[in-house]
């Protein structure tokens, strides 16, 4: 590869890190505007373990957020203690079903987020698939928050 090409490819991976750039920089403010909206302060939420909480908060309750984080830190701890050759079939089920347990919650919260600020199934379905544009959308659009959907 001549120097043409590696200069090319050196402008691209340029090029796409000045975007990636932008689009982080856009959820960071989009984030900030949706903790503005629901009351809290926009700081909050880029702190990262305590803007979790606050957006379980904003959308559902704090204590969801307190049961994510113990699942979580179980998951982990079970797949260090999981054989790699898959004989401890006991762990591993545990952690799927764990799993799938998260996955059920972070599916209610994206519901919950959705009516929180006054919309239905339809964006719920589009926070669960394409989270960072619906955020965007929260973040940047006018719609007022309602308050925590119980």
């Amino acid at each position: 590869m001549g120097l043409i090409g590696i200069g090319g490819l050196l402008l691209l991976g340029g090029i796409y890190l000045v975007f990636a750039f932008i689009w982080w920089l856009l959820q960071i403010i989009a984030n900030w505007n949706i903790f503005t909206k629901a009351g809290e302060a926009g700081w909050k939420s880029i702190i990262p373990v305590y803007s979790d909480y606050i957006s379980y908060k904003i959308a559902w309750q704090p204590s969801y957020f307190w049961l994510v984080f113990v699942l979580g830190i179980i998951t982990s701890v079970a797949n260090g203690m999981a054989d790699p050759n898959g004989t401890n079939t006991t762990i591993l089920l545990i952690v799927s079903l764990i799993r799938i347990i998260l996955a059920i919650i972070s599916i209610l919260y994206c519901i919950k987020l959705s009516r929180a600020f006054g919309h239905g199934i339809g964006f719920a379905i589009g926070l669960i698939f394409l989270q960072p544009i619906f955020m965007l959308i929260l973040g940047f659009g006018n719609d007022p928050y309602y308050g925590a959907d119980r």
